[in-house]
């Protein structure tokens, strides 16, 4: 069975589907989608356009493939709602710092549901549709194939989520860069990087320095400061990762199913881990 979703928002989008839609026609609308026979579809911030590949029956009379219009609109946030939850994400640091360095929190729909809203589809309310095909049931196979073509493009784009309900990727960044968090951490990643310079040898060459002033040897091993009789234990750093954060738990270069920041986690752990002894 194809899985047309690896990242946890994609597959909690196709749970929300499968909470209130019929499971026969996701299935078949499944292998429509796996089968290739969504020709092409357009996301437009909340309206998606699609056409999809008919079959062909005789007992219908239908002996040439078909090929069907869809249209889904998904129910926007109005721009209040949308001012407050903006407002209520920009307080959290967790959200402000994984939304601008473009992951999305694993907890994002419970922020929603404390302002009494939903992010990902709650019920077929949420759901506009229309197929040009004779089935009489909304949504029928070939709309639910596009569900799945959706929710595939959800991997690559998280911030799908919020541009189906009205808000583009751009303006909620936009919004959460002008919090107190954003700002600072903005600067940080829109910085230029230093270039790289090649060098012959992989250690710092020494270099004399002029001594202006003259050396006491009495001065220098007794010294009239003493040394301190203990040396405070120096806690371990934190590091943010930004630059690895900065690909997203699926970047291009990543072909594998784990996400690309936990496998790096455990990488650094398991470093962090072996010499700590040394540390």
């Amino acid at each position: 069975m194809t899985q047309f979703s690896r990242t946890w928002w994609g597959k909690r989008f196709i749970l929300a589907l499968e909470s209130f839609s019929d499971s026969a026609r996701l299935g078949r609308g499944r292998s429509y989608a796996s089968n290739g026979k969504v020709l092409k579809y357009k996301i437009d911030q909340n309206e998606i356009t699609a056409t999809v590949r008919g079959s062909v029956n005789p007992y219908f009379g239908v002996y040439k493939e078909p090929k069907y219009s869809i249209n889904i609109e998904i129910k926007p946030i109005d721009k209040a709602n949308w001012s407050k939850a903006i407002k209520y994400i920009s307080s959290k640091a967790s959200f402000v710092s994984k939304l601008l360095m473009n992951e999305v929190p694993d907890n994002i729909e419970e922020a929603f549901a404390d302002l009494g809203l939903n992010l990902l589809p709650h019920s077929q309310k949420d759901f506009k549709t229309s197929c040009s095909c004779p089935d009489y049931a909304n949504p029928c196979k070939h709309i639910a194939g596009v569900y799945y073509v959706v929710a595939s493009q959800l991997d690559h784009n998280p911030f799908l989520l919020f541009e189906l309900r009205g808000l583009s990727k751009e303006a909620l960044q936009a919004e959460l860069a002008k919090s107190p968090l954003g700002q600072v951490l903005s600067s940080e990643l829109t910085a230029k990087e230093i270039p790289l310079e090649t060098s012959a040898s992989y250690y710092t060459p020494l270099e004399k320095v002029q001594i202006t002033e003259k050396i006491n040897p009495r001065e220098f091993w007794l010294g009239t400061k003493r040394l301190p009789q203990t040396v405070e234990a120096v806690s371990p750093a934190s590091l943010p990762a930004i630059l690895i954060k900065k690909q997203g738990d699926f970047p291009p270069f990543w072909k594998k199913d784990s996400s690309f920041i936990e496998t790096m986690e455990e990488l650094y752990q398991r470093v962090r881990t072996k010499n700590k002894e040394v540390m």
